[in-house]
């Protein structure tokens, strides 16, 4: 691992039956959105292999301040990112687990 990752967040989304493609799609945005943010190491995209609905987001960043400013900026600046329509979209609140990196194989 780099100097440059110092922290994670583990993010949990359930999307109301038949609505985990949808939600993917928009997150995959937010991804595209993100990509050149600083601070930003990785954000990865998943769906619960079991699970369709259940969508998984796994991120690595210098630190939550630039992970939140990131998000906030790419959410409001981009118009093929609507807030409403993925809250719309969810069966219950997102799950937010945030990490301080210890050291792996990877970033």
């Amino acid at each position: 691992m780099s100097d440059t990752a110092r922290v994670g967040r583990i993010m949990t989304f359930t999307a109301k039956p038949g609505r985990g493609d949808d939600l993917v799609a928009i997150m995959r945005q937010v991804a595209e959105g993100l990509r050149g943010s600083l601070g930003c190491a990785l954000y990865l995209v998943s769906k619960d292999a079991g699970s369709p609905d259940t969508v998984r987001v796994v991120e690595a960043w210098t630190d939550f301040e630039s992970a939140d400013a990131a998000l906030a900026t790419t959410v409001a600046t981009r118009p093929d990112i609507d807030l409403n329509e993925v809250l719309g979209m969810l069966a219950e609140p997102p799950e937010q687990i945030d990490l301080d990196t210890l050291g792996g194989v990877g970033l």
